[in-house]
């Protein structure tokens, strides 16, 4: 049997109005959260990984030159519009973890808990003490009706409020809330000292 192929998705467009400057561009711990963010789904077995850029993508690009990423001419749109960008280019997966650039806390081992359940039909959300979070795993059967109802800022999230998603706790591996704020970005490591 072939194994199933999981590629990452990291949604990384947005201005980021609330923090005050777009977060893929945000320095932590010698790197920038897109690439924290890039390191930790393909530590975590996923493969390609692609970021979806849209606000100073160029100044994103020189500051990581290396980056496997693709641009979302609509940006302004919302969040929706970057993962119909990133579903449209990722290829040939069975599978795709998607991970929002805002939640530093996310560990591999997070994404490999996700990624050893992964098919194509399946549709998998990490939770923390119940509550669902980040990441999301969708399998490429889900994918077309993702597409169709990714809008504005809400991503997939009707999507899976229609489809029930399975829940996989991963508060003892990681820690899932995003960063609004700079003042938040500190805590979501301190929460939580496996993450690295």
């Amino acid at each position: 049997m072939a194994e199933t192929r999981v590629a990452g998705l990291v949604l990384a467009a947005g201005a980021g109005s609330r923090y005050g400057m777009p977060k893929a561009r945000v320095h932590f711990q010698g790197e920038l959260l897109v690439q924290r963010a890039v390191r930790v789904l393909t530590g975590g077995g996923c493969c390609p990984v692609l970021a979806v850029l849209g606000a100073d993508s160029e100044v994103v690009r020189e500051e990581a030159p290396d980056l496997n990423a693709v641009d979302n001419p609509d940006w302004q749109q919302g969040m929706g519009s970057s993962l119909r960008v990133g579903l449209k280019t990722l290829g040939e997966a069975d599978a795709v973890i998607i991970l929002p650039v805002d939640t530093p806390g996310i560990s591999a081992e997070a994404i490999t808990r996700l990624q050893k359940l992964a098919s194509p039909d399946a549709l998998l959300r990490a939770s923390y003490h119940g509550e669902p979070g980040h990441p999301v795993l969708i399998g490429r059967q889900h994918w077309e009706g993702v597409y169709e109802l990714a809008t504005g800022d809400a991503g997939a999230r009707e999507y899976l409020r229609r489809h029930k998603p399975d829940l996989i706790p991963c508060e003892d591996v990681a820690e899932g809330s995003d960063v609004d704020t700079p003042d938040q970005l500190p805590m979501t490591l301190d929460a939580h000292p496996r993450v690295v």
